[in-house]
């Protein structure tokens, strides 16, 4: 058995296994764990200082997870744009290609709740599938490769996914959503990017929360992706009690950087049934961005977006006062220090207005199983 199944396998999955490591009563979490599956990795447990801290809630069951009965399974909606088994095709260009239900961990919070950690992942038949849709649709260029995690599939399987995908003339680029470098960074193994590096340009977006998720060993898997030249992006997920907080952000952001991992998004919590105790108000993403805007590089502030429910896709938001007034004189600019500036419209022979385009009615969607770059 490869090392990283060997350190996948000891990770706690049941309430006893919680009660040995963390002292948590298995009677608090034993119907938690029946709908929605626990494992948390040796990497992760480590990382776990006490009881509540910010790791603990992403991966500890609590018994308010069986709370929103009224929320939805799938708030983006995502089954009703699915033409074919595992693939969404929300996006004019680009698809979402779900190829496992299994993650290294379960985060509390997922999107997918409703399907990760259940038995299954792409099989032969539907992959194909996925392929003779993806060869129809020439508009397609990017595919989004997510679950579940995709590097959870064994070598060879992630291999005949890459090459089906990459026999099709008109797709330009392959992204894969994957929590495994923080979470697993044994998997991330010279086999596994020796793999990548034959189907370039392969890009990777990464999923971290907190700061303490990113230890050494964690960066070291980080920089043997980015050594075999995979573009590294972070999608974090705005969670109370987790992150909601400018300097911890502003810290989890630097971090980032320095494993070469460019944050990309900041994602408001999505309207999960099960996870309604994880969200923030919308001013408590807008004021984090205003922390972080002006205040360091900009290399280390994401978009800050709301998965809009109901499949309406990615809307991004900045705080309002940054374009205090719009004309046809110019525009008003207030900057981090609260200084003010005016930007003069070019003269209007020298004008040239671009028609608004329209988006489609539903778009994109939330990777690694939890939050996907799509």
């Amino acid at each position: 058995m490869d090392d990283w199944k060997k350190v996948l396998a000891q990770s706690i999955t049941k309430p006893k296994d919680l009660a040995k490591h963390l002292g948590v009563d298995p009677k608090e979490v034993e119907d938690v764990v029946g709908p929605y599956p626990m494992r948390i990795t040796p990497t992760v447990l480590a990382t776990i200082k006490k009881k509540g801290d910010a790791i603990w809630k992403q991966v500890v069951p609590e018994i308010i997870e069986l709370d929103d009965l009224d929320a939805p399974d799938d708030p983006l909606e995502e089954d009703t744009d699915s033409p074919v088994p595992h693939l969404v095709h929300r996006y004019p260009d680009r698809v979402l290609l779900m190829v496992t239900n299994q993650c290294p961990i379960y985060c509390r919070f997922c999107t997918r709740k409703r399907l990760v950690g259940k038995p299954g992942f792409l099989k032969k038949g539907e992959l194909d599938q996925a392929v003779a849709y993806l060869r129809d649709h020439t508009e397609v260029r990017d595919v989004i490769l997510s679950g579940g995690d995709p590097l959870l599939l064994p070598d060879h399987l992630i291999e005949r996914i890459l090459k089906a995908l990459r026999s099709i003339p008109h797709l330009e680029l392959i992204r894969i959503g994957t929590r495994v470098p923080g979470t697993l960074p044994q998997r991330i193994t010279p086999e596994l990017c020796d793999i990548v590096k034959r189907y370039h340009p392969i890009y990777m977006n990464l999923h971290f929360n907190h700061p303490d998720e990113l230890t050494p060993e964690v960066k070291d898997a980080c920089g043997r992706l980015a050594d075999v030249g995979v573009p590294l992006g972070a999608q974090t997920v705005l969670l109370k009690g987790v992150n909601d907080d400018p300097e911890i952000m502003k810290r989890l952001m630097h971090q980032l950087l320095l494993a070469r991992v460019k944050p990309y998004y900041l994602y408001q919590t999505d309207l999960t049934k099960g996870t309604n105790h994880f969200r923030t108000t919308v001013e408590t993403g807008l004021k984090i961005i205003q922390a972080l805007q002006g205040h360091t590089s900009g290399m280390a502030v994401p978009h800050f977006v709301i998965d809009a429910p109901g499949g309406g896709g990615k809307i991004p938001l900045l705080p309002d006062d940054y374009l205090l007034n719009l004309d046809e004189n110019g525009a008003v600019l207030k900057n981090y220090e609260n200084k003010t500036y005016h930007y003069p419209q070019p003269s209007a022979a020298n004008r040239r207005e671009l028609p608004m385009v329209g988006a489609p009615a539903s778009q994109d969607m939330c990777s690694a199983g939890a939050m996907d770059d799509y």
